[in-house]
């Protein structure tokens, strides 16, 4: 408590008082130091940083935790760099409000090309940035699974079935992705350099950055973790974010963050500069899309705004929030209530477990209940725990039937395949025998396992993978079940 209470005071924090809508937030922080470590002790996450802001100060900023489970002196501190992963998302938008304004976003995009034509001459920034323009869930993620580029990926929306227009929602980084980089080419800049000139250099916010190289060499970084079958989390992964940066590669610290909430709540205004058209601003916080139907019929429905979930609580108090997971070691939740001038940001280094949320809610509760209305952690691990399996094939590949079909020879299966989204693929024999299929521009190699007749499976890789997945080979065709979910997973053979 004494090192946050330095650093707080460091920024020019006073002590807080109770709310004007009862929200007391002092007895909230007199209980955060608690409710973090007891958090990472029932998760076992490695490192954890907050930041809470109240009426324009900071009045917490703490780190708590290692940055490396490998190097357990390097310790995490207000100052050290996190991947923001999907928290990214208001960033950006706070970015677009700069460059847009608040009458922007409903303009039509220049150079955006989806399946249906008229779509694509009318898709707007709030389109995309609410989820609403028809693209599938997380469109274009196995692409970039496979090490396709930016350019690419973005080229290749086209191909992707689109569900109603401005009348659907599906959560989908690379449509959100492609509404910031129009944006930016629009102006003629790169979208990291459109992020450092509009919002990171203004309003000081000096180890932030929308390039995966610079959170690469920060001195002072959290590495990325999961948990083994052991129970030990190890930093066994690196997530390059560059092709989705808008959406899910901004790198940050507590302290930088600290100053984005101060500006996000003060109409963009930070220190007595206006760095964010305040318009412009309003508009990403206002609902755009319903990304959650109501439940039962007096219930309320779950909003997206421009990159932020919108919700109103029972007092008619706006809330905003958005959370971040790499299911290759990273989790954060930012969470705002602009009626009481109260924000937390939670970054932590560890795969999806629910504690940074778990943490913000466990905040709010406190300072308007005086304590968590129930144990929200195993309800938020449960959450992203179904949200991660998601995608899986409904066959166990790891259990043959008894009496399997024979399959044919090798030489029926191998040979070049290709597919006009996800480009070329190959089928080899292995040098210790066997299948392996090759997949991506530079080819990621998959062992393949007969199952039952011609049909294979192979493990599953990167950030999207889903367990044990199916090949089916059939007159000169390949379908992959895993990429088959929007009905484009099938290859036809060329050669």
């Amino acid at each position: 408590m004494a090192a946050s209470l330095a650093l707080a005071a460091g920024t020019g924090a006073a002590a807080p008082s109770p709310s004007p809508g009862g929200f007391d937030v002092a007895r909230a922080l007199d209980t955060l130091d608690t409710q973090v470590q007891d958090g990472i002790r029932r998760t076992g996450v490695p490192g954890v940083s907050v930041a809470v802001v109240h009426d324009d100060k900071v009045v917490y900023l703490k780190g708590f935790g290692v940055r490396s489970t490998e190097a357990p002196g390097e310790k995490v501190s207000p100052d050290t760099v996190f991947q923001l992963a999907s928290v990214s998302k208001p960033v950006a938008t706070t970015v677009l409000a700069q460059a847009l304004g608040a009458d922007g976003f409903d303009d039509p995009l220049k150079g955006i090309a989806l399946k249906d034509p008229w779509v694509s001459s009318h898709v707007t920034a709030a389109d995309l940035l609410s989820h609403r323009s028809g693209l599938p869930d997380h469109s274009g993620d196995l692409l970039e699974d496979l090490g396709y580029d930016q350019s690419y990926i973005l080229s290749h929306l086209r191909y992707e079935p689109l569900s109603p227009f401005r009348t659907s929602y599906a959560y989908t980084n690379f449509g959100f992705t492609a509404a910031a980089e129009a944006v930016a080419k629009a102006k003629g800049v790169p979208w990291d350099k459109l992020s450092d000139d509009l919002l990171y250099k203004p309003a000081g916010m000096t180890h932030t950055s929308s390039r995966f190289s610079d959170y690469e060499k920060a001195a002072d970084r959290a590495l990325t973790h999961v948990k083994t079958d052991d129970g030990t989390w190890k930093p066994l992964y690196v997530r390059d974010a560059d092709a989705q940066t808008a959406a899910g590669g901004v790198s940050s610290n507590a302290r930088d963050m600290a100053r984005w909430l101060r500006l996000q709540m003060g109409g963009g205004k930070i220190d007595g500069k206006q760095v964010i058209n305040s318009a412009g601003l309003a508009e990403t916080h206002f609902p755009h899309s319903i990304s959650q139907p109501a439940a039962e019929p007096n219930a309320q429905p779950g909003y997206y705004g421009l990159g932020w979930n919108v919700r109103y609580d029972d007092h008619g108090r706006l809330r905003l929030s958005h959370s971040g997971a790499f299911a290759l070691g990273t989790n954060t939740n930012v969470t705002l209530v602009p009626a009481e001038k109260l924000a937390i940001v939670v970054l932590t280094n560890g795969a999806p477990s629910g504690l940074p949320d778990t943490i913000a809610l466990d905040f709010f509760d406190t300072a308007e209940h005086g304590k968590p209305t129930r144990d929200w952690l195993p309800v938020v691990a449960k959450s992203y725990e179904e949200q991660l399996n998601e995608g899986g094939s409904d066959t166990d590949y790891a259990k043959p039937p008894a009496h399997p079909k024979p399959a044919r020879s090798d030489s029926a299966y191998t040979g070049t395949y290709t597919n006009p989204f996800y480009g070329r693929a190959a089928v080899t024999t292995g040098p210790d025998g066997g299948l392996v299929l090759h997949l991506g521009p530079k080819p990621q190699n998959y062992p393949l396992t007969h199952y039952d007749g011609n049909t294979f499976s192979f493990e599953t890789a990167g950030e999207n993978a889903v367990g044990r997945t199916g090949v089916t080979f059939t007159d000169g065709r390949m379908r992959v079940e895993y990429l088959d979910t929007n009905g484009l997973g099938t290859f036809e053979k060329t050669g």
